[in-house]
């Protein structure tokens, strides 16, 4: 992985964990990362991490409509 370095104000309340949780989650959330290495980002299990997105609002399962739609038409298509 690689390292970077952000600067944040000193008048934000925000520790180190909680700046990397919120990147990593937002990451995973938009399809940038996947749930491993989101939580691989934050030195956490996959487990601990999707415990840890409800706090932060990000679904576990990020489906479209569509996506729903397409996999039960699947589903009935196969078990025809």
């Amino acid at each position: 992985m690689r390292t970077i370095q952000l600067t944040i104000p000193d008048t934000l309340d925000l520790n180190d964990r909680e700046a990397k949780m919120l990147l990593a989650s937002r990451l995973y959330e938009k399809g940038k990362l996947t749930l491993g290495q989101a939580a691989e980002m934050v030195g956490l299990s996959k487990r601990a991490f999707m415990e840890i997105l409800a706090d932060y609002d990000v679904p576990i399962f990020n489906y479209q409509p569509n996506e729903i739609i397409n996999d039960i038409k699947n589903a009935q298509d196969y078990s025809l």
